[in-house]
């Protein structure tokens, strides 16, 4: 995987999307004869021999309450079929989260309680598990007839992946001894207004300075940075080893390897396209009929066809209403 200075090589993609529209094909081309909707997984926490408590209960409880149930919480992944199967509702192709988890509007949709007790927590948006991608992709590479060579397109604003000119840097890697939290805290107490006047300098990213002011594809909404990036290599879970967006400086500081999702990824002959639109909980996938047909009858991956024209906005679920 490299950087391509040449980010014209995804100008394709702009030429095929529909700007301001919360239908499909705001994210993904049009013109492919099928569309899959992978749903990203959501979390799923319970107690052995109770319900989970609400936030409103956990606050209330006694601190040796609440410091009995550190420990005993069973957290675990879950599909969106069985979260509906929890509240009640029905999962359908352009089901959204917060129908049908049946949270009131105005409420929080992230996290709920099930009227058996379990807790369920929304999906990530714009990125699901390695595992989920590798199997996805495993379909992906079969449909191509480029499997070793394509792209992969990051947003642009993901934090920490830019380095910007800049008062203060996007991250920090804090060690908490005592001296130094002391004197950080003390700086912002007595220090108030230094940002107004300190100067700009260069506030490194993940990526180089070179990527970071390098130019970027341009699509609606989004910019995104590019890279080549073989599909096959998306097989494999452990992909983001091999990654030049991966976070080397985090693991320095004792976090686990990672890096950053593919916004968009196809291969070079544009047989399909998958995007991981940032603010969606689920990753569209474009492609031949057989490749969606393939991809929704995979029981590792949790899919759905949906229609060209199909309505993600929130407002889309009118099942569940």
């Amino acid at each position: 995987m490299e950087w391509i200075d040449d980010p014209s090589r995804g100008d394709w993609l702009r030429e095929l999307l529909d700007a301001g529209a919360q239908s499909t094909q705001s994210v993904v081309p049009r013109g492919y004869d099928a569309y899959a909707r992978v749903f990203h997984p959501a979390y799923l926490r319970s107690l052995p021999d109770r319900a989970v408590p609400t936030q409103a209960e956990y606050e209330r409880m006694p601190d040796a309450e609440r410091d009995a149930l550190h420990g005993t919480y069973i957290d675990e992944t879950t599909t969106w079929a069985q979260t509906a199967e929890a509240f009640g509702t029905t999962l359908h192709p352009l089901a959204q989260w917060q129908r049908l988890v049946r949270a009131p509007d105005g409420e929080d949709w992230r996290t709920r309680v099930a009227p058996d007790g379990r807790e369920f927590t929304s999906p990530e948006e714009g990125s699901m598990p390695p595992e989920l991608l590798a199997s996805v992709a495993s379909h992906l590479i079969a449909h191509t007839s480029t499997p070793d060579a394509g792209f992969a397109a990051l947003w642009a604003g993901w934090g920490g992946l830019l380095g910007f000119m800049g008062q203060t840097p996007s991250r920090r890697f804090f060690s908490f001894d005592a001296p130094a939290h002391e004197q950080l805290l003390e700086r912002s107490i007595h220090n108030p207004f230094e940002d107004d006047y300190r100067k700009k300098t260069w506030q490194p990213g993940i990526l180089s300075e070179e990527i970071s002011r390098g130019p970027r594809l341009q699509l609606p909404d989004r910019e995104h940075v590019l890279f080549s990036a073989p599909p096959r290599a998306f097989a494999d879970p452990d992909w983001i080893l091999d990654a030049p967006w991966r976070d080397a400086e985090a693991e320095e500081h004792g976090f686990a390897p990672s890096a950053q999702h593919p916004s968009l990824i196809w291969p070079e002959d544009r047989a399909w396209v998958l995007v991981s639109e940032i603010d969606f909980d689920s990753t569209i996938v474009a492609g031949s009929a057989a490749l969606v047909a393939e991809i929704c009858a995979d029981p590792a991956v949790e899919a759905m066809p949906v229609p060209a024209d199909a309505d993600l906005g929130w407002q889309g679920d009118e099942v569940n209403r």
